[in-house]
């Protein structure tokens, strides 16, 4: 048991830890959209998949011997990917798909290792149940998740926060040359054994007997829904709650501790408990959805979702451990369950932004997790199907009023790998708005009467951060760089003969706010629109000497942090004039950028300055910081009334591609 529990538990922590270490080197090259992780999950998820197939088939299909000399080879085949660091060669061009972009960029980086990891638990299990007859394996499936567990929290918490990115891929490497030695190791110890069948041990299922294959779609739904779960739940609070940073650990979390417990104990998982419960909670997200008062309560919110995905992952896994095999075919059960989880994964990343125009996915998993719970309920548990009908009720009723609400308050949805986009009308009268959102973020808004819609509004008004820095350029023409199209609203404050260059990732928004907003079409400057990502796109143009460059691209919750680095910084100043200003807009309910913006301006020897707009009854409708050497800018009466200085906080230590914590600025 000591090695092959070693050599479990080492395999899943670098699996999982590598996972984040990976996709953080793809965040700056595709936009830093909380797609990009989706993207990566479906790409874990299919290679998992692979090897849990290899792992099945060398089990049945080959000796003990040849089945060493064929995964030793591999093991050491696979060290030639080592160190697991991002070529740049695979730097989109910013206007391809991204989704084939970033699952190529991954097989590059770490496809055969991460294959190999995927492919040890399943794999090492068999060889303890051929060497221990009688013994149970299934347990060692709870450590592989322990395990796991450990390196999906131990890396956001400890090592991201202490460890550049280059010093973390070395010190993973090093940890990855160490599990191939124990791995060779068992996998020598297995070569020595006899070529006898695994043993069989009492399971909940006939002893021995081959499941069917009504056995196994029973497996790949059950682990299908628990991955639509997964995904669907973190898509919804993180895209219409809040895009609180490092959220999407939590489902993920739960998600493995919901395997940790089932396939530990059968007394985790009491039927008659989760099944009620299952239907209680899902009726109780249900209203979370249709009232406005808890919609964006984060609290609420989080508690609630995230519970009600516990229950419902414990549910699916603790029926797939009620419905497990005998050892003899555990590796065509873990099969079952990686192809499962691939098709989850594939259904919510995939498939569902091409055919779907919100986010529904979670509702339908919801509905196939209800339907499949009330067919294994049995007699004895026959109360459970009250609840469980009542949850159902509460899906088709949430279902049904967001559609309404689609028809009947909302001009457009649309949806795409950058998330789902929504324009509708508010207000009376001369305060009638047509507003642009992406998930809970509001991304421009323009007032509908003729009188009024030459007025940027929001953030962007005449009183705000980037209003201000603009007016006080004077009335010359100007060359404005903005990063971020939203509805255009500063196109409002183009001149004739000036430029106004809008950089924008997604093709979607240049639609919107070409067909649905006038501020582009309005505007006395010429307006140009580059599609693709900001930083790649600058890193490739000839210095643009913008007078002002706004980087309006962090009020969302979920920032891209490669366009607030000291790389990101240089490329700036590279296209602006000597006395130019570089405005940020932070305006960010979780996320305080005040610090790391100052020193990156102290780094390279700018002034730094807030410029806060607030209401007169109190509270924030914009927050921006600008950076100049200008010191008279400061001066400037557009300037001076509502500017204050950043706070010194040098343990938030200077942001670059290779360093940076979001940790040490949540406030």
């Amino acid at each position: 048991m000591p090695v092959h529990a070693l050599t479990i538990f080492l395999g899943s922590f670098l699996l999982f830890l590598v996972q984040p270490l990976v996709a953080r080197q793809a965040l700056p090259w595709f936009g830093g959209a909380s797609a990009v992780w989706t993207t990566c999950l479906v790409f874990f998820q299919c290679v998992l998949l692979a090897g849990y197939a290899y792992a099945d088939f060398v089990t049945r299909r080959m000796a003990p011997r040849p089945r060493a000399l064929l995964h030793g080879a591999i093991l050491l085949v696979s060290l030639a990917w080592l160190p697991v660091l991002a070529d740049p060669s695979w730097k989109p061009s910013g206007e391809e798909s991204p989704t084939l972009r970033i699952i190529g960029f991954l097989a590059a980086t770490i496809g055969l290792p991460f294959a190999a990891l995927s492919a040890n638990s399943p794999l090492v299990q068999a060889w303890f149940a051929r060497a221990n007859p009688g013994a149970s394996p299934y347990r060692l499936f709870a450590l592989s998740n322990l395990a796991s567990l450990l390196a999906l929290l131990g890396y956001p918490l400890l090592l991201e926060p202490t460890m550049a990115t280059k010093a973390q891929a070395w010190l993973w490497s090093g940890g990855y040359v160490l599990f191939v030695a124990v791995a060779l190791f068992a996998a020598w110890r297995d070569s020595r054994l006899p070529a006898t069948p695994v043993a069989t041990v009492e399971t909940t299922t006939e002893s021995g007997a081959a499941p069917s294959a009504r056995d196994y779609a029973l497996w790949t739904t059950l682990a299908a829904i628990g991955s639509i779960l997964l995904l669907a739940v973190s898509n919804h609070l993180t895209q219409n709650v809040a895009a609180v940073p490092l959220l999407w650990v939590l489902p993920l979390a739960l998600y493995l501790i919901t395997f940790i417990l089932t396939f530990e104990s059968a007394g985790w998982y009491r039927p008659a408990i989760f099944m009620p419960l299952l239907g209680l909670l899902v009726a109780g997200m249900c209203w979370a959805l249709l009232d406005d008062n808890l919609r964006f309560d984060l609290v609420v919110q989080v508690s609630l979702f995230s519970a009600g995905m516990f229950v419902g992952c414990m549910v699916c896994h603790g029926e797939l451990v009620r419905a497990k095999p005998s050892p003899r075919h555990l590796t065509g059960f873990y099969l079952t369950i990686a192809l499962g989880g691939a098709v989850g994964a594939a259904l919510v990343g995939i498939l569902a932004p091409l055919v779907l125009p919100d986010y529904f996915e979670l509702e339908i998993g919801l509905v196939a997790l209800l339907v499949l719970a009330m067919k294994r309920t049995g007699h004895a548990i026959r109360y459970a199907r009250i609840p469980l009908l009542l949850g159902l009720i509460g899906v088709a009723f949430a279902v049904g009023i967001h559609v309404q609400q689609i028809r009947t308050q909302t001009l457009l949805v649309t949806r795409n790998f950058y998330g789902v986009l929504r324009v509708n009308e508010t207000g009376q009268g001369a305060e009638r708005e047509r507003g642009l959102s992406h998930g809970a973020i509001v991304h421009g808004r323009q007032y509908l009467t003729p009188e009024r819609r030459y007025e940027p509004s929001v953030y962007y008004r005449r009183d705000g951060g980037a209003g201000r820095a603009i007016e006080a350029q004077g009335d010359r023409p100007l060359r404005i760089g903005v990063i971020g199209l939203g509805a255009g609203a500063l196109a409002a404050y183009g001149k004739p003969g000036g430029v106004i260059r809008f950089y924008e990732i997604n093709q979607k928004v240049i639609d919107i706010a070409q067909r649905d907003f006038t501020y582009l079409a309005d505007s006395k400057a010429k307006v140009e629109t580059v599609l693709g990502d900001a930083r790649l796109k600058l890193e490739r143009e000839a210095p643009q000497n913008y007078d002002v460059l706004a980087i309006d691209a962090f009020s969302g919750d979920s920032i891209p942090i490669h366009l607030i680095t000291v790389e990101a910084l240089d490329l700036y100043i590279r296209h602006i004039r000597k006395d130019g200003v570089i405005a940020f807009h932070i305006s960010n309910r979780f996320l305080d950028l005040r610090a790391p913006l100052l020193n990156l301006a102290r780094a390279r020897g700018l002034i730094a300055i807030r410029m806060l707009d607030a209401r007169p009854e109190g509270g924030r409708i914009s927050e921006w910081v600008l950076m100049t050497t200008d010191k008279s800018l400061l001066e400037h009466p557009r300037i001076k009334p509502i500017a204050s200085g950043l706070p010194d906080r040098p343990e938030v230590g200077l942001w670059s591609d290779d360093f940076n914590s979001i940790l040490r600025v949540i406030q």
